[in-house]
C-alpha cells in the first residue's frame, strides 16, 4: 500500500495537539510503577487503571493487557523501565491487525462527483470539519463544493457559508426547515452540471429520536442515488474526542443508524482524552480517517496509526 508521507509540520502539531494526553497518561503510569523495578501481576493491574482512565475503553484495555501478559510470560523478566516501549509496541500491534485500506482513492471517471455525507451530533465539530476537508481537497487541485443539508439550524447553514466564503468554494442552502433531501438533491444535480470532483453534505445532528435521524438519513441516501447511483461514497461520522467515553457511545448509535464507513475525531488537542482514539479504532470495524489536533485550518490530519502511537509513547 502505498504510504503517504508525514511531513515534519504535520508531526509536530500531532505531538503538540497530543500534549495534555500524554502528559495525563505518563503522569499516572509513573505513579502505577513507582517503586517497582518488574512487570508482574500487580503493575499490570495498575496499567489496567491506567488505561481505562485514559479513556483507551475497557475492552481495547484487556486486549492490550493480554498481550503484555504473553511477553511477560514469554520474556520471565520485564523491567518497568521498559514499560514505555512495550506498550508502545503491543498498542501498534494492535491497531496494525485492524488496519483497512482506509484512503479514499479519487478516480474522477467513475467517482465524479465524489460524495461525503458527515453525520454527528451538534457541537463536535462537524461543520469545521466540513470546512478544514473543503481546504484540504481544494489545495489537492479539487472542485469542491457544500451542500448545507442541516436545515433545523440557522446558525448551521450560516457556518457553513462562513466556511465556504473561506475556502472560496460553492455552497447550496435553502431556506431554514426546508426538507433536507431536497437541498441534497439540489447539491448534486449542481455539481453533475458543474463538473465537481467532491461534494461534502452537513446533516442535522440530534440524536434524542434515533428513528426519525434513522429516516432522515435514509431519505437522504435515496435521494442521493437518483443522482449519482453509488452516493454516498463515504458517511463520516465525526465524535468530538474531548468527551472521551461519550464518543463511543456517539460511535455506537450513529453506526445503528446508518452506514458509517469513515470517523474522524475532533478536539484532541484540548483534552488528556485522546486514548479514546485508540479504543475507537480497536472497537469499531470503520477507520479513523482524521483528526484535529489544532484551531487551525491544516490542524485537520489525516490519521496515521503509527505516527499517533509514536507521538502518544514519544518521551
Amino acid at each position: 500500500m502505498f504510504k503517504k508521507i508525514f511531513s515534519s509540520k504535520d508531526k509536530k502539531s500531532l505531538d503538540k495537539g497530543l500534549e495534555k494526553t500524554k502528559t495525563s497518561f505518563f503522569s499516572k503510569l509513573s505513579k502505577a510503577v513507582a517503586g517497582k523495578s518488574k512487570v508482574d501481576d500487580e503493575v499490570l493491574d495498575e496499567l489496567e487503571e491506567v488505561l481505562i482512565t485514559s479513556d483507551v475503553g475497557v475492552d481495547t484495555t484487556l486486549k492490550i493487557i493480554e498481550r503484555i501478559e504473553k511477553r511477560v510470560a514469554k520474556d520471565k523478566y520485564l523491567g518497568t523501565s521498559e514499560l514505555n516501549k512495550i506498550l508502545r509496541e503491543e498498542i501498534a500491534g494492535l491497531l496494525a491487525e485492524q488496519e483497512k485500506e482506509t484512503s479514499i482513492e479519487f478516480n474522477p471517471e467513475n467517482t465524479k462527483p465524489y460524495v461525503i455525507m458527515v453525520v454527528g451530533v451538534n457541537g463536535v465539530g462537524k461543520t469545521t470539519t466540513i470546512g478544514k476537508l473543503a481546504h484540504k481537497f481544494k489545495n489537492e487541485g479539487k472542485k469542491v463544493m457544500l451542500g448545507a443539508a442541516d436545515t433545523f439550524r440557522a446558525a448551521a447553514v450560516d457556518q457553513l457559508q462562513i466556511w465556504a466564503d473561506r475556502v472560496g468554494i460553492p455552497i447550496v442552502k435553502q431556506k431554514m426547515g426546508s426538507d433536507p433531501a431536497s437541498v441534497v438533491f439540489d447539491t448534486l444535480q449542481s455539481a453533475k452540471a458543474h463538473d465537481i470532483d467532491i461534494v461534502l453534505i452537513d446533516t442535522a445532528g440530534r440524536l434524542h429520536n434515533k428513528i426519525n435521524l434513522m429516516n432522515e438519513l435514509s431519505k437522504i441516501k435515496k435521494v442521493m442515488k437518483k443522482i449519482v447511483p453509488e452516493a454516498p461514497h463515504e458517511i463520516l461520522l465525526v465524535l468530538d474526542g474531548s468527551t472521551g467515553q461519550n464518543a463511543f457511545e456517539q460511535a455506537k448509535q450513529f453506526t445503528k443508524a446508518t452506514d458509517v464507513n469513515a470517523l474522524a475525531v475532533t478536539k484532541l488537542d484540548g483534552t488528556a482524552k485522546g486514548g479514546v482514539v485508540i479504543g475507537i479504532s480497536d472497537q469499531f470495524n470503520i477507520p479513523v480517517k482524521y483528526i484535529g489536533v489544532g484551531e487551525k485550518i491544516e490542524d485537520l490530519q489525516e490519521f496515521d496509526k503509527f505516527e499517533f502511537v509514536d507521538s502518544f509513547f514519544k518521551e
